[in-house]
C-alpha cells in the first residue's frame, strides 16, 4: 500500500465528503460539519484551518451548534493543521476523548480466509429482532444505549450491512460496514463481543466477513477507527495504520 497516497484519497473522498445519514452537510470552504436532524451524528468532519484563523472557525462551530442545542463532536486527525489544533480545541472548551487509531486495508491484500470458531454462526442483520439483539450486545460492550434508527435507515438504503454473531440463541458479538458511495472506501464500525467470547476469534470473522461483503459491493479499500484491543488483529490481517483520531466533544449550549 502507498500509504500517503491511501490517506490523501481517504481524506478528500471521505471527510471532505461525508454522507449524512439523517441531516445535512454544511461546507464553509475550510470546515466540514455534519448536522443531524434526528438523533444521528453532529460534528466537524474536515478542516483545511491555518493559525490565523483556527480560533475564529472553532468560536464559528460553537456558535452554529449552539442553534442547534445538542452535543456535537469535533473529529481530530493528528495530520489536522495547525500543528497545536489540539490545544486550540481545549482551549475552547472542548474535551478530548481517548485516541483511536485511522487503519485502512486495501481489500485485495487482506487475509480474508477466517472462519468463525466452532459453535458460532455468523447471521445478516435483517429484522427488527435482529436489530434488538445487535443494540442489546453494543449496549453491554460498550455502555450507554445505541438507538437503532439510523443503522435501520441505512440498512433499508443499502449504505449499509450488519453481522452478528450468533452461539446458539445467544448474540455474542455485532458489527457493521458502512459503504460510503462514490468513493473507494468502506468503514468498519461497532465491532464489539461480549467479554466471555473474546480472544476466540469472534472479531477477526466478523472484520473477514465484512470485508468480503464491501469487496462484493466494488470497494477497493476498508478504513477503521481502533481502539487499542483490536489494532494487532487488524494489522495481522493486513491494515496499516494511517494517522490518530479524537473525538473533542462539546455539550453544545
Amino acid at each position: 500500500m502507498d500509504a500517503a497516497a491511501v490517506l490523501a484519497a481517504f481524506d478528500e473522498q471521505v471527510r471532505r465528503r461525508p454522507r449524512a445519514d439523517d441531516g445535512h452537510v454544511e461546507d464553509d470552504g475550510d470546515v466540514v460539519r455534519t448536522v443531524s436532524a434526528g438523533d444521528g451524528w453532529n460534528g466537524v468532519e474536515w478542516t483545511a484551518l491555518t493559525s490565523a484563523n483556527a480560533d475564529a472557525a472553532i468560536q464559528a462551530q460553537i456558535r452554529r451548534f449552539a442553534e442547534i442545542g445538542r452535543p456535537w463532536e469535533w473529529k481530530h486527525y493528528s495530520y489536522d493543521q495547525p500543528d497545536d489544533l489540539r490545544e486550540r480545541l481545549v482551549a475552547a472548551g472542548l474535551t478530548p476523548g481517548e485516541d483511536e487509531t485511522l487503519l485502512v486495508g486495501t481489500i485485495a491484500e487482506l487475509d480474508l480466509a477466517v472462519r468463525p470458531p466452532a459453535g458460532v454462526e455468523l447471521r445478516a442483520v435483517r429484522d427488527r429482532d435482529d436489530l434488538d439483539a445487535l443494540v442489546a450486545v453494543h449496549d453491554e460492550v460498550f455502555g450507554g444505549h445505541h438507538a437503532s434508527g439510523p443503522l435501520a435507515a441505512a440498512l433499508e438504503d443499502g449504505t449499509a450491512a450488519a453481522v452478528i454473531a450468533w452461539a446458539g440463541e445467544t448474540p455474542v458479538s455485532a458489527a457493521r460496514v458502512e459503504f460510503y458511495p462514490g468513493t473507494e472506501f468502506a468503514g468498519l464500525w461497532g465491532g464489539g463481543t461480549l467479554p466471555a467470547w473474546r480472544g476466540r476469534g469472534v472479531f477477526r470473522s466478523l472484520v473477514a466477513h465484512r470485508a468480503a461483503l464491501a469487496k462484493q459491493a466494488g470497494y477497493r479499500h476498508l478504513q477503521v477507527d481502533a481502539m487499542p484491543a483490536s489494532r494487532p488483529i487488524l494489522r495481522r490481517l493486513g491494515f496499516t495504520e494511517l494517522a490518530t483520531t479524537t473525538p473533542f466533544t462539546h455539550p453544545g449550549r
